[in-house]
């Protein structure tokens, strides 16, 4: 009798193991297949956060809600100069941003050793003068003071507004800066300003030459400007980008699909409003008209 109930004992418990191994194969392939499905979940998730300035909030809202119902998901980060969105994206805080031209993002990068590339035109606003005090550049003065931005690329677009008008003039320089300026007869005081202070310099200068969107944001209307830069062939440096961290993204399916959305006549209309006729879509401009 004990001989077979261990016999029976045994038989039991290789039952039980086999019924154990058989539940807990199921069970890991239970596990497999979630964590598969989890996998397939996340990357289904396309989110995408785009570093902008704040004057654009309102273009790409639109775009943000058109793209929802292709299934990509953007996050806009605001910016109020011209200083972080670079950084943020160098530093994964976001992963795309739109705000800069070319000649702005060619001297970052050069600066910070960053490979930052363009991969889809946006639009151009021409840099304007404004003043409280003279109805044309031609009304400066001996002496009078100027402000410009001082970043190299937006600085000497300043410049050489400054030199179309007959005001100075400047060597061949591609980015010209104050030490650049061959001829200045008024003996102008011409002062480097971040550019989202030339704005607020108005009240302290005879005139100041703004960016598009800085003066966007001060609500300083483009038919009260004193002088605009024309759009030519030349222009071309100054078209604004959507921009990615390397070459490699530039292909990224889902990047690709946000500048499509953009580079459409709903954003262009848009932009047209938002800017009051004063900024112009890049994406087909024709620069030599």
């Amino acid at each position: 009798m004990l001989a077979n109930f261990g016999k029976n004992e045994e038989e039991v418990n290789m039952k039980w193991f086999k019924r154990l191994a058989v539940v807990t194969a199921a069970l890991a392939s239970v596990l497999v297949l979630a964590a598969c499905g989890s996998g397939s979940s996340s990357s289904a998730s396309k989110t995408v956060k785009v570093g902008i300035m704040s004057t654009d909030k309102e273009i790409w809202t639109d775009v943000q809600s058109r793209l929802k119902k292709e299934g990509v998901d953007i996050k806009l980060v605001e910016f109020t100069d011209y200083n972080q969105p670079n950084q943020a994206l160098e530093d994964g805080d976001v992963q795309l941003n739109a705000f800069q031209h070319q000649n702005f993002l060619d001297n970052w990068n050069k600066k910070h050793n960053t490979k930052i590339v363009a991969i889809g035109n946006t639009y151009i606003g021409p840099i304007r003068a404004y003043s409280n005090k003279i109805k044309s550049l031609k009304d400066l003065k001996k002496g009078d003071k100027v402000s410009v931005p001082n970043d190299p690329s937006n600085e000497g677009r300043s410049l050489q507004l400054l030199a179309e008008n007959n005001i100075i003039k400047l060597n061949k320089a591609a980015s010209p800066t104050i030490r650049d300026i061959t001829e200045n007869k008024l003996d102008l005081k011409i002062t480097e300003l971040d550019a989202g202070q030339t704005a607020r310099s108005l009240d302290d200068v005879a005139a100041a030459i703004v960016n598009n969107d800085i003066a966007a944001s001060a609500n300083l209307k483009p038919q009260d400007a004193i002088a605009v830069e024309k759009i030519n062939a030349k222009s071309k440096p100054w078209v604004n980008f959507i921009a990615a961290k390397s070459s490699k993204n530039k292909d990224n399916k889902t990047y690709q699909k946000i500048v499509k959305a953009y580079q459409t006549n709903a954003t262009a209309k848009l932009i047209k409003k938002v800017y009051k006729g004063s900024t112009l879509p890049a994406w087909n401009y024709n620069f030599n008209k």
